[in-house]
């Protein structure tokens, strides 16, 4: 159950926006053994002035956020930087553009279903 954040700093037409957050969500099937039914993705357009990055990146600088259950190996961890950034590639987001970050809080620390996941079985 990873949650993803896609953070950019223009706005695109609906199918390119589309196309961001699949390329997100498939990353995450590969990498992260995702369930299909699993889409939970978002996607924020913030104004440049809004967003200030690094100098030397592009208008297309895409901030991708994951969070999700510690213990997934660094294996993983690399499948999912490199399937993001290739398949970003692809919708014409150089490398440079993007960056992932991955945040792992302790099952103690989400809320599912009213208790914390640590008290629930494993399916979670």
């Amino acid at each position: 159950m990873p949650l993803a954040k896609i953070e950019v700093r223009r706005s695109r037409p609906a199918a390119e926006v589309a196309a961001l957050m699949e390329a997100v969500y498939l990353s995450m099937r590969e990498a992260l053994k995702v369930p299909e039914d699993d889409r939970q993705v978002r996607y924020i357009e913030h104004r440049p002035e809004h967003f200030w990055v690094a100098p030397g990146k592009t208008e297309n600088y895409t901030l991708v956020e994951v969070m999700m259950f510690p213990g997934r190996s660094i294996d993983a961890k690399r499948t999912l930087y490199q399937g993001i950034v290739q398949r970003l590639g692809t919708l014409g987001i150089a490398p440079l553009d993007v960056l992932v970050v991955l945040t792992e809080p302790p099952k103690e620390s989400w809320g599912v279903l009213g208790v914390p996941a640590s008290d629930t079985t494993p399916k979670v």
